[in-house]
């Protein structure tokens, strides 16, 4: 059985990257009433630390669990497959390293507004501005890749819909 490895354009892949942020609004939704639940929890405000190391870490089991069975829900939809270099289905292993890289989104520009004490548009600007560099970096990739799938030994490529 031979794979297709054509990498699907950006907008396509940020139309997916988009629409797994709506979805992800549910697991953070169920994620955050069971460790309200779980750790008696009424204020927001309280354990805010130990609620994101909570939804940090059901993230990655999410994306983890998904990616090693080839796609997630919004990579269905969209027609986008996770695979190794080699085209085969990548391992837990390899798909939890690409988890840790996939941050690469939003920690650099999280790290730079750190040491300042900026409101929520200029700190919106900063970190959309950076998704936008992130992504077009890509351009740059001899196959299209995103940096992080290239270091994590991944990538995206187009996929059929399976027939009914």
């Amino acid at each position: 059985m031979h794979i297709e490895m054509t990498t699907p354009g950006l907008w396509r892949r940020m139309a997916c990257w988009l629409y797994e942020g709506m979805l992800l609004f549910g697991v953070v939704f169920l994620s955050g009433y069971l460790f309200g639940t779980l750790s008696q929890t009424r204020n927001a405000m309280d354990n805010r630390h130990a609620l994101q190391a909570f939804v940090f870490v059901i993230f990655g089991i999410y994306f983890v669990w998904f990616w090693a069975k080839g796609q997630t829900l919004a990579m269905k939809t969209w027609h986008i497959r996770i695979v190794g270099l080699e085209g085969k289905p990548i391992t837990q292993t390899r798909a939890l390293g690409r988890y840790a890289l996939s941050w690469m989104w939003f920690l650099p520009p999280l790290m730079a507004l750190a040491p300042f004490q900026l409101g929520g548009g200029e700190s919106a600007v900063i970190i959309i501005g950076w998704i936008v560099v992130w992504a077009l970096l890509s351009r740059f990739h001899p196959q299209g890749q995103f940096w992080h799938d290239a270091w994590a030994g991944t990538r995206l490529i187009s996929s059929q819909p399976l027939s009914r």
